[in-house]
């Protein structure tokens, strides 16, 4: 169970990533099924190449970065639909991983990676070391990326993916806005790439076939548990749902479901996910969705004051 929370928290990466676009930006992009895949094969082609692991993992990152910018261009410049243009992007990057790890899968057990350390002080699938050590990390990012959406241009593509229209007549360039929040995501998901191939130890072709659908059962799973009334807990959720999926996978496989069937059981999870609490289900269970999430008491009126001036007017507080 210790190796699926690990898991949980690398995949949250990506899930912030896809939170971005689908919850934030209100985009369906499906360039994450191929810029995951290159954010490892960036970062598998360099290390074995001899560069230093942490390079390598940002190099990645840019890498996938730059394939959310053109995912951007084509949609706002080229005016292709939004989801054409991510499975453009992402079938056009099915080749150009091939290219850059030059063949469909790249071993890293014998390299110096980021996970090194860990593996060698025997902390990674066996203490609860490497689950703190993901978590402190995965939450700082977290923070970071709660931090950049409260700022202006944070709330601007906010404001994009609620009310194009609207925030455009406010002079807002939202084509800027989009792309922005495209290659953040994409960087974010390439990023979880790279580190889930230095953990897993190798880099594979085929890694990131489905991983939007992953992404977005961790976003809604996350989501119908603990809500998204605030910025910090949307944000939470989405960490929350990705550990989730992987218990949830975990305790699949343990009961000796066939691994074949984990698409479907995905699928089955992000449908259960949009449809339970439509039914008022997860409703009876206030603990989950409304801590931290339930807005404060109004005060009791003041009832002199309120008699003075014949508005209700609430009492000081004492």
């Amino acid at each position: 169970m210790i190796g699926a929370l690990e898991l949980g928290l690398l995949y949250g990466v990506m899930a912030l990533g896809v939170y971005l676009t689908f919850r934030v930006l209100n985009f369906p992009d499906l360039t994450v099924d191929g810029s995951l895949t290159t954010g490892a094969a960036v970062a598998a082609a360099l290390i074995t190449a001899g560069q230093n692991p942490l390079v390598a993992t940002l190099a990645g990152t840019g890498a996938g970065v730059v394939a959310g910018v053109i995912t951007g261009l084509l949609h706002t410049k080229g005016k292709i639909d939004g989801l054409l243009a991510g499975i453009l992007t992402m079938i056009a990057l099915w080749s150009i991983n091939l290219r850059i790890m030059g063949k469909a899968n790249t071993p890293l057990l014998r390299e110096e990676t980021l996970m090194s350390p860990l593996r060698d002080a025997g902390w990674i699938g066996k203490t609860w070391i490497a689950v703190l050590i993901f978590a402190v990390l995965v939450f700082a990012l977290k923070l970071v990326v709660d931090w950049f959406l409260s700022t202006d241009l944070g709330l601007a593509i906010q404001a994009t993916g609620n009310n194009e229209q609207m925030i455009r007549s406010f002079g807002v360039n939202t084509d800027g806005t989009k792309i922005l929040t495209l290659a953040i995501s994409n960087g974010l998901v390439a990023l979880a790439g790279a580190l889930v191939a230095q953990y897993q130890g190798f880099a594979d072709i085929s890694m990131g076939i489905g991983v939007i659908l992953i992404g977005l059962a961790s976003v809604i799973l996350g989501q119908a548990v603990l809500g998204q009334r605030t910025l910090f807990m949307a944000s939470l959720a989405v960490i929350v749902g990705s550990i989730l999926y992987r218990l949830i996978i975990f305790f699949a496989l343990s009961v000796g479901l066939n691994p074949n069937d984990m698409r479907a059981i995905t699928a089955i999870l992000v449908v259960l996910a949009l449809l339970l609490p439509r039914w008022g289900f997860l409703k009876k269970i206030p603990s989950l969705r409304d801590r931290g999430n339930r807005r404060p008491k109004d005060p009791e009126p003041d009832a002199v004051a309120s008699a003075t001036t014949g508005v209700t007017v609430p009492a000081a507080e004492r």
